[in-house]
């Protein structure tokens, strides 16, 4: 690793290959970095950033440990504590090594070279002493030879040594000529490791580059010497002259070891080890390779796949990760490019081309534990082991033809295979005989090749005069002649794991190819076979040859289709064998759980309920869309109705049943009531019919028609989990699977001659029906099964081992569709046409009612209710009474909070309170676009004033009060003072009021006119949260929600005539009034609910379980009625046009537009010229005849605008002689009498405040009501008996706090929460308890992290010194890395699955 000096920029430098990395050092004037490793006994060097990696010196290493560097003198330093200690050097190129020091050492641990001294320093752990010696050895002499229980690594500075040891826990120092002045820097250290000094004297700048500034002249590495510099080479690679390196390597021993691949070159003498560093390889068994295009394939037991990469590392790919279980050979026909496998757990041998398509099984039947595999394209042939019950070897045309067994006599575990095109012969491995032996290709003239020192041979190659094999209990890679079985060497030892085995080159035999010419005249696959045919075509699994020989079918024609949480999966009818073949749908799928098809269209249609939607692709992948994706919870059943062209899907979380077009359009509810847990779905076309099963608390099965009406019960006793449902048409009976009482019944089509088919089942979940069989999925199992539909006779497993397993429906696209009744015209439907017995019925998407005719339907219900609940704006229909949700499919919505509409252009306006806007849409959800962008931190409340053209909102978060336009131009503030939280606002335009709650430090809910003058305070006492605001136009009435009181209120426009409605209520938030009814929205109860405006009566509970509920509004044609003076012309207003109970009056915006500005009616004022002149009085308008002058209607331009051009100030308009004299008098009388009323107003208003504060009993009167503050903690104090658990209901934004109420504000602590007795916020709290007790997890996670960075240095020295001090490291003990060798199979005695992954159990939990 490496890593900037203040722990920033960790990145690795070396990952792979390292074992016991012990020791490390720099050279700082060559940028090289040189480590030792003591479990592989070597010392390596590279560049600093990891490349051109090379092993350095490897020959009589044992144990190397601390390495030290002189980059001066061009010198390496180290230390080895095997067998024989020693401190040795070398030049830095490898050259000119020497031991300078072997007698009296033990554990020779840290070392380091003093560069002004010229001499070195080392620590030995056994001997408790410190040494120095001259750089060549002389003049050894112990420094400090007491008061060291186990000194580790040492450093030299100046005059002092410094060192860590073990036992004492701490870093020591004392001078480095005499050894006295000992004390100790630091202590109660966790086993302090390496030390070092940070000082530019420690890398003295004075020596020279030897490589210069062109890396003298090498393409790879430039390693100094004593005075001079060697160019070399990276592990394997060969210099081609002095200075260059070969690009590639030509011959190399590739082998498998578990977790890593590796190869060892032949291109050079050293034969090191070098690891391919590739990515994930968890349990690597099989191996093989390609020249042409330098690929390396590897099968992994553990991730099931079948992998490759080029040899050096690049281009790492997955081939095939479907339907493996444990592939333990692999073979690569290099002359076709395909790959063949073995795989042990399903039994088969299987062919793809060499990137893994065109996937098809050539071998099937009578295989038991197919291991090894190897093909001869010279002779068409493919050659494999199968050391099942009865051992044997095979052999096979490359096409599958000609199968033969050729060996099946004192076989035991046969492993390896290898081919010698030279000779003729089969070369096999036998662990269990311990030999090696070879015969021809048809099994005669059989030979033991060798039989002795054989403990466990597993993987077998051949390469020109040699055979190669990996050996498991002697953990080797050896060598011998192939011919006599002499001249045995081991290349390499000490290695755990060793697997399969090749050797890659670049001279494999060319080979003529039948193939090359338009693929051997075949569609799909062409494969090699044995003379006379040299070729022959095949098809991917699962697809028949057609009668030609030469060409596939198009696909699939009777198959089974099924999910599996993660993936969707086919299984062909059509061949002998069943295999099941994942559909490649370029999506990711989390839990798929429902499935259907369209035969028509071969489209598969399936639901995922984490995604929450419904999907559908073409068969083979292709052509992936969502066509349902709002509004879905649980889909857990569905069907496609291949002839009326609908899909129907049961929701157990929704429990509803729906139906739409195939494409999602139309979408309608057809059940919603007295539904429980909806699950399996079929549908019976021709008779009009869908049936569905329900396991919630009364299981039971149930038919409608397909249009939801006749609805009955047909079955609903002795019923558990009914899971799967299928319809037998041809055997008029009804079948399915009930998980609980682990059985599979029939009926008929009523629910009548009831009987069982299957018993016991494990636990069945999907089923579906084809011809004479029945077929289900069952989670305990893992496994497809099959059955006899009339007797459940003969039952057979078709596919195991498949966890996950779901929906399953058998499709044969060759039977004929019925006749569609809805065929011809749509049945005359404007939107859906539905089957029903007999007929066919026309219905509207949800929520629409049909129109008189009976045919034709409105694009969308004439009133409904909009509400938002933070990510969705949906709406409910208030023309039918099923009262089920309909997302409006708005884009990218964050945390909606308020909404309202604008009846006149049919948008509707909303507030997101994470994007700060104001937005706008169609009420379709289409042409979104942003209105207000800036300016705003927390809009809770937005107004649209339908006749002015105008919108309101409230912002809690600078506590004010807005106005613009509806397209967010003319914007203004109306009021910025004596607002603490305003929340809820309405307009009443015909009235020219507005109203607005504020549930701040005074709650109260005040009124203004539509310009915010005349305000007034309606109503400031008993109340609490006034959340929700609406007006009732037709009664004259304010209603409002307390969250606090738990109420429902209302009063006239006035605040007089006051009166609960309801209470109590859980936790209202907003309302709306629709005829008689006031609807509301409540977050503790999660659900919208209504009740009768006049009494109070008649609640119910109109759509429940929707989380993050928001506002609340009615769309209605009646709703926004009425006029006022700004519905003419915006008022003749240049701005904004702001209607009162009698009169109107003109507004400029904050900001300047551009446009000239005139707050009188009529008057559009001209730029003044550059003279400076007014424009003359004679050209004003006389007032608005519509407009009386009742009040004061001019209103002057706001301070910003004073200096503006085009802004006019209506009390300094100059007039005409005599005229102005008159206007003068009038204004000023008029502004008099206004001067006279405010002070009079103020000084009420004073009086009333003074006394309201004066009350005790209101003085004390706080709230902690949620808010959408960019606080997450701060509310005001509690003073109410409220459970605290409210202040986890607020829903606000992240960000910064919020300025206001420094004095009442405080912070809530977690633990408040645990003070309500209550017990219906447990479950609240629940939520929150598991963030406790972060801290405990970190400080265990430390402490194991610390104790396991100790656990490298697990060697003979740590033992030793455990038994002397085992207290001291006992942390080191615990985390021991044992070294796990293959376990051996108990069944059939078998030893050979050491590679084989354990398969954990999964675990299904119920949908």
């Amino acid at each position: 690793m490496k890593a900037n000096l203040n722990g920033s920029n960790v990145e690795e430098v070396v990952s792979t290959g390292l074992e016991s990395p012990g020791g490390l050092a720099i050279d700082w004037i060559h940028d090289k970095l040189y480590w030792t490793d003591s479990g592989t006994s070597r010392i390596e060097v590279a560049n600093l950033d990891g490349t051109h990696r090379k092993v350095l010196l490897w020959k009589s290493m044992e144990k190397p440990r601390a390495i030290a560097l002189h980059p001066i003198e061009g010198k390496i330093y180290w230390t080895d504590w095997g067998t024989t200690p020693r401190i040795e050097y070398s030049n830095m190129d490898g050259s000119n090594r020497r031991v300078i020091a072997d007698t009296h050492l033990f554990w020779p641990n840290g070392l380091t070279i003093d560069y002004a001294g010229h001499r070195m320093y080392w620590v030995d752990a056994k001997h408790h002493v410190i040494e120095r010696a001259d750089l060549d050895g002389r003049n050894r002499k112990a420094v400090i030879s007491q008061g060291l229980p186990h000194p580790f690594a040492i450093t030299v500075f100046e005059d002092s040594l410094y060192w860590t040891d073990w036992h004492t826990k701490s870093i020591n120092s004392a001078n480095k000529f005499t050894g006295k002045n000992q004390e100790i820097i630091r202590n109660k250290l966790h086993f302090p490791m390496d030390i070092h000094t940070l000082h530019p004297q420690r890398q003295p700048a004075g020596g020279r580059n030897r490589c210069g500034a062109n890396n003298g002249g090498c393409s790879h590495l430039c390693l100094p010497s004593n005075k001079t510099y060697m160019c070399a080479c990276p592990t394997g690679f060969k210099k081609v002259d002095h200075s260059n390196c070969a690009k590639s390597l030509d011959k190399f021993l590739l082998f498998a070891r578990r977790t890593d691949i590796r190869r060892i070159s032949f291109d050079t003498e050293d034969m090191s080890d070098d690891v391919i560093p590739l990515a994930d390889v968890r349990n690597a068994v099989a191996l093989d390779w390609d020249s042409k295009e330098g690929y390396v394939y590897w099968t992994d037991v553990t991730t099931d796949s079948i992998n490759r990469a080029l040899w050096n590392a690049t281009k790492q790919e997955v081939v095939v990760d479907t339907s493996l279980e444990s592939p333990a050979g692999l073979a690569i026909d290099w002359v076709t490019d395909k790959l063949y496998w073995t795989d042990a757990g399903t039994d088969r041998i299987e062919v793809s081309n060499a990137d893994g398509t065109m996937r098809t099984v050539l071998i099937w039947e009578n295989l038991d534990r197919p291991r090894d595999i190897v093909v001869d394209p010279i002779g068409g042939l493919m050659y494999w082991t199968d050391w099942g019950a009865n051992p044997k070897i095979e052999r096979a045309g490359m096409d599958a033809s000609d199968r033969l067994v050729i060996i099946s006599s004192n076989l035991t575990w046969p492993n390896g295979l290898a081919i010698d095109y030279e000779t003729q012969r089969l070369y096999w491995a036998d662990a269990g005989t311990k030999v090696i032996e070879f015969g021809n290709f048809d099994g005669t003239d059989r030979q033991v090749l060798i039989g002795s020192q054989l403990p466990h041979p597993f993987g077998l190659t051949l390469h020109e005069d040699r055979l190669y094999w990996t050996d498991w209990q002697s953990k080797s890679i050896q060598s011998a002649d192939k011919l006599t079985g002499l001249g045995r060497r081991t290349l390499a030892e000490n290695l755990e794991n060793l697997m399969d085995i090749h050797m890659f080159h670049r001279h494999r035999e060319t080979v003529s190819n039948p193939c090359a010419v338009s693929n051997g005249g075949c569609s799909h696959l062409c494969l090699l076979a044995p003379p006379p045919v040299t070729s022959s075509c095949a098809c991917p699994t699962g697809i028949n040859l057609q009668t030609d020989g030469k060409t596939c079918t198009p696909g699939m024609s009777s198959f089974l289709i099924f999910a599996r949480r993660t993936d969707i999966r086919m299984v062909s009818l059509d061949i002998p064998y069943f295999a099941d073949v994942v559909l490649a749908v370029n999506s990711t799928m989390k839990n798929t759980i429902a499935i259907g098809v369209d035969p028509t269209e071969g489209k598969v249609y399936w639901s995922d309920s984490t995604l929450k939607k419904v999907s559908r692709a073409n068969m083979d992948g292709s052509e992936h869309e969502e066509i349902i994706a709002t509004g879905l919870m649980t889909t857990d059943g569905l069907a496609v109705d291949a002839i009326g062209r609908k899909i129907y899907w049961t929701d157990t979380g929704t429990n509803r049943i729906e139906v739409a077009n195939l494409d999602g359009s139309m979408r309608r509810v057809l059940i919603w009531q007295n539904l429980d847990s909806p699950r399996a779905i079929a549908l019976y076309n021709e008779k009009g019919y869908m049936y569905w099963t329900d396991w919630g608390e009364n299981a039971k099965l149930e038919r409608a028609a397909m249009d939801g009406t006749d609805r009955a019960v047909l079955i609903s006793n002795n019923l558990g989990w009914p899971n799967g449902l299928a319809i037998d048409r041809a055997g008029a009976q009804l079948l399915w699977a009930d998980a609980h009482t682990e059985r599979i019944e029939a009926s008929d089509l009523n629910g009548l001659n009831r009987r069982t088919l299957v018993s016991p089942v494990q636990h069945p979940y999907g089923m579906t029906l084809l011809g004479p069989h029945i077929y289900w999925t069952d989670w305990q199992s893992r496994s497809i099964q099959r059955a006899d539909k009339a007797s459940g006779a003969n039952a057979i497993t078709v596919v195991s081992n498949l966890p996950g397993l779901m929906d399953i429906q058998a499709v044969d696209r060759a039977t004929p569709l019925a006749f569609n009744k809805c065929g011809r015209m749509n049945g005359g439907c404007t939107h859906l046409c539905l089957p029903r017995p007999n007929s066919t019925s026309c219905a509207c998407p949800t929520g629409v009612l049909l129109k008189g005719d009976g045919r034709s339907c409105d694009d969308s219900p004439e009133t409904y209710l909009l509400f938002s609940n933070r990510v969705s704006v949906r709406r409910i229909s208030l023309d039918t009474n099923d009262h089920t949700d309909v997302h409006v499919p708005v884009p990218e919505l964050h945390n909606v909070i308020s909404l309202d509409y604008d009846s006149v252009d049919g948008k509707l306006y909303y507030t997101d309170v994470t994007l700060d806007v104001i937005r706008r849409s169609n009420l379709d959800g289409t042409g979104m676009e942003t209105v207000i962008s800036q300016g705003l931190k927390t809009t809770d409340g937005l107004a649209v004033d339908w006749v002015a053209r105008n919108m309101y909102w409230t912002d809690t978060g600078r506590n004010t009060i807005e106005v613009a336009r509806l397209d967010g131009t003319c914007r203004k503030v109306l009021v910025n003072n004596s607002l603490d939280e305003p929340r809820a606002i309405a307009v009443f335009p015909s009235k020219g009021y507005l109203f607005w709650t504020d549930w701040g430090h005074i709650a109260k809910i005040e009124r203004s006119h539509l310009d915010g003058s005349d305000r007034k305070v309606l109503i400031n006492t008993d109340l609490g949260w006034p959340n929700g605001l609406t007006l009732d136009y037709d009664t004259r009435r304010i209603f409002w929600v307390d969250a606090h009181l738990d109420r429902i209120e209302s009063s006239d426009l006035n605040g007089k005539l006051r009166q609960i409605l309801v209470s109590p209520v859980s936790h209202p938030f907003a309302l709306t009034q629709q005829d008689r009814w006031i609807y509301w929205t409540d977050w503790q109860t999660k659900s919208i609910q209504r009740v009768d405006k006049h009494a109070g009566r008649s609640k119910e509970t109109v759509l429940a379980n929707v989380e993050g509920l928001m506002d609340i509004i009615v769309v209605s044609p009646n709703r926004q009625s009425g006029s006022n003076l700004c519905s003419a012309n915006n008022g003749g207003c240049t701005h904004l046009c702001f209607a009162k109970t009698n009169n109107f009056v003109c507004s400029c915006p904050d900001e300047p537009d551009g446009r000239p500005c005139s707050t009188i009616s009529g008057y559009v004022p001209t730029p003044p010229t550059r003279g400076g002149h007014v424009t003359p009085a004679s050209k004003l308008p006389k007032a608005a005849s519509d407009a009386p002058l009742n009040g004061p209607v001019l209103h002057n331009c706001t301070d910003k605008n004073l200096n503006v051009e085009g802004c006019l100030q209506s009390n300094v308009i100059s007039a005409p002689h005599g005229e102005g004299l008159h206007i003068s008098y009038v204004i000023g009388g008029v502004l008099t009498i206004l001067a006279i009323l405010i002070l009079i107003a103020a000084f009420i208003i004073y009086r009333h405040k003074k006394s309201k504060f004066a009350d005790p009993g209101v003085s004390n009167l706080t709230y902690s009501n949620p808010s959408y503050r960019t606080s997450t903690q701060e509310v005001k104090i509690e003073a109410s008996q409220k459970p605290p658990i409210y202040n986890q209901l607020r829903y606000k934004k992240e960000g910064g706090v919020d300025g206001g109420y420094t004095k009442e504000k405080i912070r809530i602590v977690e633990g408040v929460c645990l003070l309500s007795t209550d017990d219906l916020y447990w479950d609240d709290l629940k939520q929150i308890k598991p963030s406790r007790g972060g801290l405990h997890t970190c400080m265990r996670t430390d402490t194991v992290s610390l104790q396991a960075s100790s656990a490298s240095l697990d060697d003979g020295e740590t033992e030793q010194l455990l038994q002397e001090e085992t207290s001291e490291c006992s942390s080191v003990s615990t985390l021991t890395p044992s070294t796990v060798t293959p376990q051996r199979h108990t069944q059939h005695g078998l030893p050979d699955t050491g590679w084989a992954s354990a398969r954990k159990p999964s675990t299904e939990s119920q949908v």
